[in-house]
């Protein structure tokens, strides 16, 4: 992959403007509450984990992918949740991730985020777009990898712009406009895309809580 490939610098983008937010968390701020059961330190963990993931799922070895795009990625991961009991041991699994990456991160993290992201930034330069990430939830190509990682840290990056109440930084911007692309895609394939599109255009929808997750 090149500096210059689309999904490839949107990515960098988007790691760079999660890293730019962790840079300013104050030392009193880690503790206070950001998303659901996370404080700041578990959210910014669980963000960290789009990076980190890149390398741990990367390999080398050839082969065909089992998924085709970025939004069928999406669509395989909640198609695994199964049901209600399942998604709970899911949900809290992942919570307990997202706390004990806040918790590897130590007393300052932001000296262990800026090696990481740039250690996966100069990882992504180097590998061939068509490389193979071995997902827990099938086979993807790099190429079609990283949007769902853009995804990932810019959402959750928004997160913690609002947790810190403080303006999200304009470098996320490219980002952002991705990631509308990608969660549009992502709305067509769930079951419920009516409701979703009644939604994006201001209709009324059903009531109780609506998300392409």
């Amino acid at each position: 992959m090149t500096g210059t490939d689309q999904t490839t610098t949107t990515f960098q983008a988007a790691a760079n403007g999660f890293v730019q937010l962790a840079g300013v968390v104050q030392p009193s701020q880690w503790g206070e509450p950001a998303l659901g059961v996370w404080d700041v330190r578990g959210l910014v963990g669980h963000t960290a984990r789009a990076l980190s993931t890149v390398e741990t799922y990367l390999t080398r070895s050839p082969g065909e992918p089992t998924i085709s795009s970025p939004a069928e990625y999406f669509v395989a991961a909640l198609n695994d949740r199964g049901d209600s009991e399942v998604r709970r041991r899911q949900d809290d699994a992942i919570a307990e991730r997202g706390r004990s990456e806040g918790s590897s991160l130590g007393p300052n993290p932001i000296e262990r985020l800026v090696p990481l992201a740039t250690r996966i930034l100069i990882l992504v330069e180097s590998a061939d777009a068509q490389a193979l990430v071995l997902t827990p939830f099938g086979t993807i190509t790099l190429a079609n990898y990283l949007p769902t990682r853009t995804f990932e840290l810019t959402v959750h990056s928004l997160d913690l712009a609002r947790a810190l109440k403080i303006e999200h930084p304009a470098s996320l911007d490219q980002a952002i406009r991705s990631s509308c692309e990608l969660a549009g895609q992502i709305a067509a394939q769930r079951c419920n895309s009516a409701e979703l599109l009644r939604f994006f255009t201001g209709r009324k929808t059903t009531p109780g809580a609506l998300s392409i997750l």
